[in-house]
C-alpha cells in the first residue's frame, strides 16, 4: 500500500478531514466542529488526524504528511498562524506543534490555494502545468499555479483576484479599496447590483425577493433563465467584469486553464458561456489561445484534498 496524506480545511463552525492517497483520491472523510480557542483546535486537530487514520484503516506509518489549509493570514514558510478571519486564532505555531505531537511532516496554506491545489491534483486541472482557480461565492477567492507550483508572493497575497480593481469609482470592498471585481462578480456583488437595479424603479421579477430581503444569486440566475432584463443585465456585468481580471492575467501568467468553483459556478452555462464570450472579447488573442474555462469538479472537497496534497511531492501530484 502506497503513502496516505491527511488533509484538514479549518472553517468557522466546522473542520473537514480527508485522507487522501498519492494520486489525490478521496479515500475516507470527516467532519468535526471547530473549537474557538485556537490551542483546543489544535489539540483538536492532532486527535482528528490520528482518528480519521484508523477509520480509514491505515496504520499511522502509513501517514505520510497533514497539511492544513486556514483561512486567514499566515506565515506559511514558517507554518505559523498570524490570525484567522473568522476564528479567534492569533500568533500560533502550527507546524511546529503537530509535528512535534504527531511525529509526521506538516504544512499550512491559505484555504483558497489549498483549493486550488487539490483541483490540480486531481480536480478539472489534472496534469495542467499552469492554471489559476477562481472561486465564486460570498467573496471572490483565487490561487494560482504556475509550473506546478502554487505562487505565494513575498507577504502571501498572491491569488487574492478578488481585489482586483475594475471599476474606478465602484462599491466600497471589505478590503477597503473601491470597485474590486468582488463586489460585482461575487454571490454578494451581484445580489447588491439587482437591489439597486429595483431600487431605481427597473422592472424585475425580482422585486419581491428584492423587498422580501431573500434574494440570491440563484435567484438571480432562475430569473435570468426566464429573460428577465434586471438578471441578465446584472449576469452580463458580472461575466464582464471577471472576464477583464482574466484577461489581465491571461498576459501576466498564461495559464492553460482558468478553473471557475464556488456557489455561483453552479449556474454552468448560464455563467461560462457569457464568461467565455467576455473572455475572447477583452483578452488578446495569442493570450488566450487554447486557454480553457473550466467548472472546478472538486466541490467541498477540493480544500481538504488540497491541504494533504502540500506535504506530497510535486512529481507525485503530477
Amino acid at each position: 500500500m502506497g503513502k496516505r496524506f491527511i488533509g484538514i480545511d479549518v472553517g468557522g463552525t466546522t473542520m473537514k478531514l480527508g485522507v487522501v492517497d498519492e494520486r489525490g483520491r478521496l479515500l475516507h472523510k470527516a467532519e468535526t466542529p471547530t473549537p474557538s480557542d485556537g490551542q483546543a483546535g489544535l489539540s483538536q486537530m492532532a486527535f482528528q488526524a490520528r482518528r480519521i487514520a484508523g477509520e480509514a484503516g491505515i496504520s499511522w506509518e502509513q501517514v505520510a504528511g497533514l497539511g492544513l489549509g486556514l483561512p486567514g493570514f499566515l506565515d506559511i514558510p514558517a507554518g505559523k498562524i498570524i490570525r484567522l478571519t473568522n476564528l479567534p486564532w492569533e500568533n500560533m505555531p502550527v507546524k511546529d506543534h503537530l509535528e512535534a505531537e504527531l511525529n509526521i511532516p506538516v504544512a499550512i496554506d491559505n484555504d483558497a490555494n489549498v483549493a486550488a491545489l487539490g483541483e490540480a491534483w486531481s480536480g478539472a486541472g489534472a496534469g495542467l502545468q499552469d492554471l489559476v482557480c477562481i472561486t465564486l461565492g460570498t467573496g471572490v477567492g483565487g490561487g494560482v499555479i504556475t509550473g506546478r507550483r502554487l505562487v505565494h508572493g513575498v507577504s502571501g497575497l498572491a491569488g487574492e483576484i478578488g481585489h482586483i480593481r475594475v471599476e474606478e469609482d465602484g462599491a466600497l470592498c471589505g478590503c477597503g479599496q473601491r470597485g474590486c471585481v468582488e463586489t460585482v462578480s461575487s454571490a454578494t456583488g451581484m445580489v447588491r447590483l439587482v437591489k439597486e437595479a429595483v431600487a431605481e424603479g427597473r422592472k424585475s421579477q425580482l422585486e419581491v425577493q428584492v423587498r422580501e430581503g431573500t434574494i440570491s444569486a440563484r435567484d438571480i440566475f432562475e430569473a435570468a433563465d426566464k429573460e428577465d432584463p434586471v438578471a441578465l443585465t446584472v449576469i452580463d456585468r458580472a461575466t464582464d467584469a471577471l472576464a477583464k481580471v482574466m484577461s489581465i492575467l491571461s498576459v501576466v501568467l498564461n495559464p492553460a486553464a482558468f478553473i471557475i468553483g464556488g456557489g455561483v459556478s453552479r449556474a454552468k452555462e448560464r455563467l461560462f458561456s457569457p464568461l467565455r464570450r467576455a473572455y475572447a472579447r477583452h483578452t488578446l488573442a495569442h493570450a488566450a489561445a487554447g486557454v480553457r474555462i473550466l467548472p472546478a469538479e472538486l466541490g467541498n472537497d477540493a480544500g481538504l484534498i488540497g491541504a494533504a496534497g502540500l506535504t506530497a511531492k510535486w512529481e507525485t501530484l503530477g
